[in-house]
């Protein structure tokens, strides 16, 4: 789950760090936010011994904290970066039940958003790609931005709906498997170390592989291309590029959402896009 957007970043959720630990905290959290967020990272962890990502170590989970191992200070590098697409590839490779699963452990909805301001994120098994991202996703971002008074005029809401009726229709759908992704994977929730990337702050569940991979690209990861160059070394994906929009398109609204600004315009342009 991603932290509080600052103009250079993510402002982290209040958190403290002692000895071997790094505990993340708020009084008064949704009940079983944290519980939610270990479930995602012991589910992303399962196939590490496979060769999958790395992911931080869950120490204990309360009703207001989540402590997590320390992550000892590293440096991206190119060859870490390498190494990471490939982990990861093999992440989503271990998979989930279907589109929209959640971690194993959790039966109910989820969150995607601040500790301040969490947004309910559907978490409904879906058989099909384009089923789950229109109904689960697009839409109930759309239909709350659509409340807000000069958002979105009639004919840019009907913009949205042509690209949910071109989802629901199986336009977008191919023939991958529903993937274990992290959910939530901006360079911010991507932490290095001298062995190489660890995974932490995941909104984790069953989805198409490029979601993570679109979002990796929204805001400036660094050596990319050599996460890209390695990821499809293990899982080729032609044309992901031109997809890759359509796969971020989530994020971008729910930044509309939590941030204002100009998020709501590019999610229209997206939708436009693929309409």
């Amino acid at each position: 789950m991603f932290a509080k957007r600052s103009e250079t970043g993510w402002e982290r959720p209040a958190a403290k760090a002692a000895d071997a630990t790094h505990v993340k905290a708020r009084p008064g959290a949704p009940a079983g936010f944290f519980a939610l967020e270990a479930a995602g990272l012991r589910w992303l962890k399962e196939p590490e011994a496979d060769g999958g990502a790395r992911v931080v170590d869950v120490v204990e989970v309360g009703r207001n904290k989540l402590v997590l191992r320390k992550i000892s200070a590293g440096r991206a590098s190119a060859r870490k970066a390498r190494e990471f697409g490939e982990a990861l590839a093999r992440t989503h490779d271990a998979g989930a039940p279907a589109f929209g699963a959640p971690p194993e452990g959790w039966e109910r909805d989820g969150w995607f958003g601040p500790l301040d301001d969490p947004r309910t994120m559907r978490l409904t098994p879906r058989t099909r790609f384009g089923q789950f991202w229109a109904h689960d996703r697009i839409a109930p971002a759309v239909a709350e931005l659509a409340r807000r008074p000069g958002c979105y005029a009639p004919s840019e809401l009907a913009v949205f709906e042509r690209l949910i009726e071109k989802l629901l229709d199986g336009e977008f759908d191919d023939d991958e498997a529903p993937a274990r992704v992290h959910g939530d994977l901006w360079w911010g929730n991507l932490m290095w170390d001298d062995a190489g990337a660890i995974l932490i702050d995941p909104a984790a569940h069953g989805g198409h592989r490029e979601e993570d991979l679109a979002m990796l690209g929204m805001f400036g990861t660094p050596h990319l291309d050599d996460i890209i160059a390695g990821y499809e070394s293990v899982h080729p994906l032609p044309g992901r590029e031109e997809r890759a929009p359509l796969h971020r398109l989530y994020a971008v609204l729910m930044h509309a959402v939590l941030f204002g600004g100009g998020y709501a315009g590019q999610a229209l342009n997206i939708a436009k896009r693929y309409a």
